[in-house]
């Protein structure tokens, strides 16, 4: 269902800004993984499937202080497990990761060259850059995006709005008329950051996250993206 939490006109829109993990890929499944076989390298207990995925959205640095826990502080220590995770999901990032359901019938809607005013679309993720790139590519998304940014593509991650707006500045659109759709907090306030419109999708990663963040718009399911500006 799609719910507006204020007065929003979607054919304002003529850039949307999409967040990769839990947005329009399922990656839990590879993450998880990786992330264990991290631990499982510096002989540290597994964690489970659920708190690994709690632990994703702020980057791979983040996600391996998060899992080592209280040794996080040990700079050394966490240097070598992100290494070490960064070079195995390097080999396993599409093991399982997948497209969710309805998101390439959803964009292909919107990036419809024939819409009378047809929209831009980029992707801002805070996975680093060449996962986030050989990915789209490799699930077939890459002609739909203009622009594909991860979290070591700028000096700064999301929630800063640095990335954002650099799209926004390339792509010649005000924050106005754009929108940023993601599936976190993390995300909501990057636009809002950079001044655009947001959108949250619970079917993710971190639906709990929107609730504190409030995003302009929320949607249940992929294919509410193309319901959405219809």
């Amino acid at each position: 269902m799609i719910k507006f939490n204020r007065p929003f006109d979607p054919g304002t829109i003529r850039l949307l800004i999409f967040d990769l993990d839990g947005t329009l890929i399922d990656s839990r499944l590879d993450l998880v993984h990786s992330v264990n076989a991290t631990l499982r390298h510096m002989k540290r207990p597994e964690l489970p499937d659920d708190v690994i995925a709690s632990y994703v959205g702020d980057g791979a640095p983040a996600l391996i202080e998060r899992a080592l826990g209280n040794q996080a502080n040990d700079t050394k220590l966490v240097r070598s497990g992100l290494d070490y995770f960064l070079a195995y999901y390097r080999e396993h990032r599409l093991d399982h990761t997948h497209l969710y359901d309805g998101i390439l019938p959803a964009l292909a809607t919107l990036g419809n060259s024939h819409n009378r005013l047809p929209r831009k679309m980029a992707v801002l993720s805070n996975k680093p850059v060449n996962s986030s790139r050989a990915i789209v590519e490799a699930l077939g998304l890459g002609k739909f995006f203009a622009r594909v940014y991860g979290g070591n593509s700028f000096p700064s991650k999301k929630p800063d709005p640095e990335g954002a707006q650099t799209i926004l500045r390339e792509m010649g659109t005000g924050p106005q008329d754009a929108l940023i759709v993601g599936d976190s907090g993390v995300d909501i306030l990057t636009g809002r950051n950079a001044g655009m419109w947001t959108c949250g999708v619970t079917y993710g990663f971190a639906p709990h996250t929107l609730h504190d963040t409030h995003p302009d718009v929320v949607l249940d399911k992929p294919s509410e993206l193309a319901e959405l500006f219809a």
